[in-house]
């Protein structure tokens, strides 16, 4: 099982946008509809969270989930 990164993009980002907002984890899961404990699951870096239910809290900052291309750094280099 994978373990949980509080430092993940996703988890930072809404961490910092609620705190942005001034709002508890309680107030954004009355404001989303969203469960508590998804919030602070999600927050906390907890792998494997459903992703229509991410997507959802994101839609709330006007944001989505969506694909990003990594580059290998090691192919774009010279030689």
């Amino acid at each position: 099982m994978s373990s949980w990164n509080r430092h993940n993009p996703i988890a930072t980002f809404v961490r910092n946008r609620r705190k942005s907002l001034k709002l508890t984890q309680i107030a954004l899961s009355d404001y989303t509809g969203l469960g508590l404990r998804f919030i602070r699951d999600l927050e906390q870096g907890k792998p494997n969270l459903m992703t229509h239910k991410v997507n959802e809290l994101l839609l709330f900052f006007d944001h989505e989930l969506a694909p990003k291309e990594l580059k290998d750094e090691k192919s774009t280099g010279s030689g």
